[in-house]
């Protein structure tokens, strides 16, 4: 479904990803784990469109997405959580999951996967009129979220939804990313630095380090291999 090949970013003269290849089969959960400064994120906007590639290619059920702008992305069911959350804090909840379902023309699908997100997470619910920017950490973390599903993706792209929070949050937001893909079979993609939460939750895993895929396996495995468990695990 998704694939990369050989993907370069680069900004100015420094390599921030060197000939990352990997693949994403329709309905797997599949987790990057790496130190901080490995490319993560700069993964994630390369697959959204954020930054330009400087080689390679990234492939969609078909579709060469360098040939696609990034606006134009959540129309072939592309839904990227950035990194911190990045609410509209002048909205409110509700405006905020509004805007995530643009890219849908049925005003009854829109309803629906609107209800959808505020059955997952209730206390929006209770929220529905409240400005996004006043809402707690992890309230903003279950919005950007719920966006992202209000577009009906075909692909879930979540980069680091457990930065900043507390850990009883960070385990909630983790049962919600598992429910979502147990219920919906919704292919999803997960950068993350708590590595151990992160293997345990995926279908497979790579590894990136330096900007580099450097191991991968199913998540299990990985979490198993000395080397990894070592580098990343805290073993």
């Amino acid at each position: 479904m998704l694939s990369l090949h050989k993907v370069c970013v680069r900004y100015g003269g420094l390599s921030a990803l060197t000939d990352v290849s990997l693949e994403v089969g329709e309905g797997e959960f599949v987790t990057v784990i790496g130190p901080n400064g490995a490319g993560k994120t700069t993964l994630m906007k390369a697959i959204s469109g954020v930054v330009p590639l400087a080689g390679g290619r990234i492939m969609l059920s078909g579709t060469d997405l360098s040939k696609v702008p990034a606006q134009k992305r959540p129309h072939l069911g592309l839904a990227h959580v950035p990194e911190n959350r990045q609410v509209f804090g002048g909205l409110s909840v509700l405006e905020n999951l509004a805007l995530g379902t643009t890219s849908l023309a049925d005003p009854a699908r829109r309803e629906a996967n609107i209800e959808y997100v505020l059955d997952l997470f209730p206390i929006l619910r209770e929220r529905t009129t409240q400005l996004a920017g006043t809402l707690s950490g992890g309230q903003q973390q279950m919005l950007a979220i719920g966006r992202g599903l209000a577009s009906s993706p075909k692909v879930l792209l979540l980069d680091e939804p457990s930065m900043g929070l507390a850990p009883s949050i960070v385990d909630m937001i983790f049962e919600r990313i598992a429910r979502i893909h147990r219920e919906t079979g919704l292919t999803v993609v997960l950068v993350e630095q708590r590595a151990i939460e992160a293997l345990e939750l995926c279908t497979r895993a790579y590894v990136l380090t330096t900007g580099r895929v450097v191991a991968s396996g199913a998540g299990r495995d990985l979490m198993r291999n000395e080397e990894v468990s070592r580098a990343y695990l805290g073993a």
